[in-house]
C-alpha cells in the first residue's frame, strides 16, 4: 500500500486482503446469518491498515469537525487512526468513545474522551448491517448536546437500511465500502 494511493482504494484493498472471511455461515450483530463475514479489526488493528483507515475516513470528515468516534469497540480504532492521520497533516481533531452502558463510578456516563456539549462530530462504525449502532451513538451524543454532522461506516452491508436510518435521523451518511467493492455479496 503506497501512501500516495487513493485512500478509499487502499482501504478497500486492505480489507479485501486481510478482513474478509468466506468460511461461514456467520451470525451477525443484527442476528442475521451470512455466508461471509468482514472482521474489520484485521485491518483497523494493524499498522498499515490503520493508516489506510485513517486516511480514508479523514477524507470524509468536514473541516469544521472537532472530534470523531462511536460505539466502543468497533469505532475506537477507527477514531484513533483518524485523529493520528489528521495530526500528521497538522489538522487538530479529537477521538471519543461511547460505552454501551453508563459507568457508575469515576466520572460516570457513556462518553469517554475529550468531547463535550457544543462540539461538532462525525459518528463512526466499522461494519453496519442495519445502522443500529450508528443510531445508538447519535442518540447518545445528542443527549449530551453534541452535534452529529455526519456518520461514516467503513463497510455497509445493509442494502440501504443504514442510509435510511441515518436519513431518518437527519444525519448525512457515507459508507466507504460495500460488499460489491469487497468482491462478496449476500
Amino acid at each position: 500500500m503506497g501512501f500516495f494511493e487513493d485512500p478509499k482504494s487502499a482501504l478497500i484493498e486492505h480489507l479485501r486482503t486481510h478482513a474478509i472471511r468466506t468460511d461461514g455461515p456467520f451470525v451477525l450483530r443484527s442476528g442475521e446469518q451470512s455466508d461471509w463475514y468482514i472482521d474489520a479489526r484485521q485491518t483497523t488493528f494493524s499498522g498499515d491498515g490503520a493508516v489506510a483507515v485513517g486516511r480514508a475516513v479523514l477524507a470524509e470528515v468536514p473541516e469544521d469537525v472537532h472530534a470523531v468516534g462511536g460505539m466502543t469497540m468497533g469505532a475506537d480504532p477507527i477514531a484513533f487512526a483518524t485523529v493520528v492521520v489528521a495530526q500528521s497533516s497538522e489538522r487538530r481533531m479529537r477521538a471519543f468513545s461511547i460505552r454501551k452502558e453508563p459507568k457508575d463510578h469515576g466520572t460516570g456516563g457513556r462518553l469517554v474522551g475529550p468531547v463535550a456539549s457544543g462540539d461538532r462530530v462525525v459518528a463512526l462504525e466499522d461494519t453496519t448491517t442495519t445502522g443500529a449502532a450508528l443510531a445508538e451513538a447519535i442518540t447518545a451524543l445528542r443527549e449530551e448536546g453534541i452535534e452529529v454532522v455526519k456518520a461514516v461506516a467503513l463497510v455497509d452491508r445493509s442494502g440501504g437500511r443504514a442510509a435510511a436510518t441515518m436519513a431518518g435521523l437527519g444525519v448525512p451518511y457515507v459508507a466507504i465500502a460495500t460488499p460489491a467493492d469487497l468482491g462478496v455479496g449476500d
